[in-house]
């Protein structure tokens, strides 16, 4: 799915995934992966940076019976960090709750150019 960088965008992801994603009857949990998805669609519209016109790009996989998740933004990669965020932050914890829910994440250089901030569900299909 590509979306306009634009804060309507995060709902709009969610609702993408959701339709798309229950045909397949997932075991793992689809509302939390919704909420994944929009941590990191948040941050791929607040951090990425283009002097041209941009989007954001989500994609997801099955690979044997896991569930990969993926999004891309023409940010630049070094950037993707995991901040600690003091009690009375109003931001910074999606990261976060990513590293809690998934059982892995990675950010890197995307294939698209700039940057993919993904994670993984193990075992969200039987094998």
């Amino acid at each position: 799915m590509t979306l306009h960088p634009l804060p309507d965008s995060v709902p709009i992801a969610r609702r993408w995934f959701r339709k798309f994603i229950a045909p397949f009857n997932p075991l793992c949990s689809i509302d939390d992966c919704a909420l994944m998805i929009s941590e990191l669609v948040t941050n791929a519209i607040v951090c990425g940076r283009s002097d041209d016109t941009w989007v954001v790009r989500v994609e997801w996989f099955r690979e044997g019976t896991s569930l990969r998740v993926e999004v891309h933004n023409p940010g630049f990669p070094a950037g993707v960090r995991m901040r600690r965020p003091e009690a009375n932050d109003a931001h910074g914890r999606g990261l976060l709750l990513v590293d809690s829910i998934a059982d892995s994440w990675h950010s890197g250089p995307s294939a698209l150019g700039g940057t993919v901030v993904s994670f993984v569900m193990d075992d969200a299909w039987q094998g």
